[in-house]
C-alpha cells in the first residue's frame, strides 16, 4: 500500500491502515538501530550522472565521514545516493540506504550495507532524522529540497535538536539563500537566527568538519551516563 492509495481509500478500515503503516515504521527502526556509529544523512538529485559536480563532490564528501567513522545514510537510489554510498564503500564505512517505491528513478544502488525500501514517504523521512547528527544537502530538485525544508522545520520549531544543515555547491543554492535573506527575513517570515541554520560550501572538507565539530560539541556537554553499581 503506497501514499497515494492510502490517501485516496475510504476510511472503513482505519485499523487496518493504521497497522500498515506502524509496520512499516517498527521495519525502518529496526533498520535504523542497525547503525551503531554517529551518522550523517546526504541527500541530492538521483539524476545526476558520474561526470556531474555534483556526483563527485558527494562522493568524496562521503569518503571523508566514512574515514572519521561515521555512517553515511542517503536515499538509496542513484545519482547522488550512489556517489555518497560508493564513497562510504570506498571510505571503509557503513553505508546506508532508505529507499522508496516509486514508479521510475529508484531502484537500489549497489553500495549499501543496510537497507529497507519504503512505501511511504513519511516514515522514510523518520527514519532519515533519527539516527542522523547532520543533513548535507547536494543540488536537487523538489524531494531534496523537501528534505532540506522539512529538516530546517524541525530544528526552528524545537522537535529535533538543533543539527547542521550543510548546502553543498555555491552556483546551485546561492539565488535561493539570496531569497530567502531578502524576501523571508526581509519580510518577517523568518528570524535571523532562522537564517543561521543553512550553511554553504564548495569544500567536501569543510562540509565534514561542520557536522562533526557540532557533534563533537555537543556530545561533550552531554551527562555522564550513571555507574551502575554491582550487586551486593
Amino acid at each position: 500500500m503506497d501514499d497515494r492509495r492510502l490517501l485516496e481509500s475510504r476510511t472503513d478500515d482505519i485499523e487496518r491502515d493504521v497497522a500498515r503503516i506502524a509496520d512499516e515504521f517498527r521495519a525502518g527502526f529496526e533498520r535504523v538501530a542497525l547503525i551503531d556509529k554517529p551518522a550523517v544523512a546526504l541527500f541530492g538529485s538521483a539524476r545526476v550522472t558520474e561526470d556531474h559536480p555534483a556526483y563527485a563532490a558527494a562522493r568524496k564528501t562521503a569518503h571523508l565521514f566514512a574515514e572519521r567513522d561515521w555512517a553515511v545514510i542517503t536515499g538509496g537510489g542513484g545519482g547522488v545516493m550512489e556517489a555518497a554510498n560508493r564513497g562510504a564503500k570506498e571510505g571503509g564505512g557503513l553505508s546506508v540506504g532508505f529507499n522508496i517505491e516509486l514508479p521510475h528513478e529508484q531502484s537500489p544502488n549497489e553500495y549499501l550495507d543496510i537497507e529497507y525500501t519504503f512505501d511511504h514517504f513519511y516514515a522514510r523521512k523518520v527514519c532519515f532524522v533519527k539516527p542522523s547528527e547532520g543533513f548535507v544537502i547536494f543540488p536537487g530538485g523538489f524531494g531534496t529540497l523537501d528534505e532540506m525544508y522539512e529538516a530546517l522545520t524541525l530544528i526552528q520549531t524545537g522537535k529535533v535538536l538543533h543539527f547542521p544543515v550543510v548546502l553543498v555547491g555555491t552556483k546551485h543554492w546561492k539565488d535561493m539563500l539570496d531569497w530567502v535573506g531578502d524576501e523571508l527575513l526581509k519580510e518577517r517570515l523568518i528570524s535571523p537566527d532562522d537564517v543561521e541554520l543553512l550553511s554553504l560550501t564548495d569544500v567536501p572538507q569543510e562540509a565534514v568538519e561542520t557536522v562533526i565539530a557540532c557533534y563533537e560539541r555537543r556530545c561533550a556537554h552531554m551527562p555522564a551516563e550513571p555507574v551502575k553499581e554491582d550487586a551486593q
